[in-house]
């Protein structure tokens, strides 16, 4: 008799990263297809829902004793483009190289759903009924917007949710290392998406004129100035929790340099010293204790004689919990002065708060794991498809936890070429994702 599917994680890892789901296009259908098939297979029933037919979503109940509230495992299976990357091998091949799964979505994030879709068909086949229904939901489109698949899922099939509490998807539980010191950054916020642009105006003509303070000027002076200064420090509850945390267990330069972050009066003078110092940490601290805007479109000029008198601008707009659209505009109204208006072109609003009900149970689950590392809580300054459910009144973790070797950087390798993950590492996943199923709801874990 064969070994089950959901006790080879490695070679469903592999089956999924040989699927390409590169987005745009997406084309996710075969590989939902896939898995819907061996969720059905192990006795679960599956609903398939699309405002696409070529990017289907998945959801499947595994059926809880009604003891705690619902469960949801989400996760995506569309990946990120190869182009103008050179891999060391195939990145749709999903190579086997010395314990290592090579390929693109070995790590964003077909690992997770991996670890994910294992957990649920093991339970089912042990007969396993967790305290609370756990909801398994593999969704399309993730890496352009969540548009065909969590931002549908939530806005059109709110009942497929219907009685949730928390959620389980990516953005942190992967391992990290600050000297000997192993972390593991449980996700508990993100940043909102708030994408501006504005209109830069200034007198046109005829480019064989000499013009000063025209809009090219102009535009240039709100570069400068962006690039020269931060928006206000703002320490959220969330960071008033990670960096004493990781303040306690760092060597004493992190130590002392994350405790000093939390002054707001000096966040921005420890931040200079640690980017002089070429500390990893700097920039995403940077992102973490500030909202933050960085152009990256502009547009303007038609013909090369002709100078343009109005030049449009994007900026990619990140706003930290609690705070709003408003906020950011207001700050950047207060850098940049009242004369420039701002169009929002997108704006997620996320979670305003933080339930930390679940954290306990998946820290206690890591640590029973891997005594050495340590679970402190976190923030990602990018955005998930954990944002929409939190609008339904449903708390978020980043939660994939991956015991990777010292010297593996995983924000540099998701992305990137290259892209891999140890098969050990996995493994581990699916051990912490089992235990997840099995103690949710347990004294109070709920």
């Amino acid at each position: 008799m064969s070994t089950p599917i959901y006790e080879r994680p490695t070679d469903l890892l592999r089956t999924l990263v040989r699927y390409d789901t590169t987005n745009p296009p997406g084309n996710e259908a075969e590989c939902i297809g896939y898995l819907d098939r061996l969720l059905q297979e192990g006795g679960l029933t599956t609903t398939l829902l699309a405002k696409d037919a070529n990017r289907p979503n998945l959801v499947t109940r595994l059926p809880g004793r009604g003891e705690a509230p619902g469960l949801v495992l989400q996760g995506h299976v569309d990946v990120v483009t190869t182009a103008n990357q050179t891999w060391k091998h195939d990145p749709f091949a999903a190579n086997l190289i010395d314990g290592t799964v090579w390929g693109r979505g070995s790590l964003d994030m077909k690992s997770g759903v991996t670890m994910m879709t294992c957990a649920v068909l093991r339970a089912a086949a042990q007969g396993r009924k967790p305290a609370g229904d756990v909801i398994l939901t593999i969704m399309s489109d993730e890496e352009a917007g969540s548009d065909y698949g969590a931002r549908f899922l939530t806005e059109e099939h709110p009942e497929q949710f219907e009685g949730a509490k928390y959620a389980i998807g990516e953005g942190g539980g992967s391992a990290q290392y600050m000297g000997d010191q192993r972390f593991y950054p449980l996700m508990v916020a993100e940043k909102q998406v708030c994408w501006l642009r504005t209109r830069i105006s200034g007198p046109g003509g005829h480019g064989s004129t000499p013009l000063r303070d025209g809009a090219m000027a102009r535009l240039g002076k709100v570069l400068m100035t962006l690039n020269s200064n931060r928006l206000p420090v703002h320490v959220t509850p969330v960071m008033q929790q990670m960096l004493p945390a990781l303040a306690e267990h760092a060597p004493d330069h992190l130590a002392s340099a994350a405790l000093a972050l939390l002054d707001p009066d000096r966040t921005d003078a420890q931040l200079d010293q640690m980017l002089a110092d070429g500390l990893p940490q700097a920039r995403n601290f940077d992102a973490l204790l500030h909202n933050t805007v960085n152009a990256t479109v502009v547009g303007g000029g038609i013909k090369t004689n002709v100078i343009p008198s109005e030049i449009l601008l994007e900026l990619d707009g990140r706003v930290l919990p609690g705070f709003t659209s408003d906020d950011l505009i207001s700050e950047l109204h207060e850098l940049l002065g009242d004369d420039l208006s701002f169009e929002i072109i997108r704006h997620d609003p996320g979670e305003a708060g933080v339930n930390m009900g679940l954290f306990p149970l998946l820290k206690d689950i890591v640590e029973d794991l891997d005594p050495d590392g340590v679970v402190i809580p976190s923030m990602v300054g990018g955005f998930t498809d954990g944002r929409m459910f939190s609008r339904l009144g449903i708390q978020n973790y980043g939660f994939l936890p991956l015991k990777l070797p010292p010297g593996t950087n995983f924000s540099a390798t998701v992305h990137a070429a290259d892209e891999r993950v140890p098969v050990e590492a996995l493994a581990f996943g699916l051990h912490a994702m089992s235990a997840v199923i099995e103690r949710y709801g347990q004294d109070g874990a709920a």
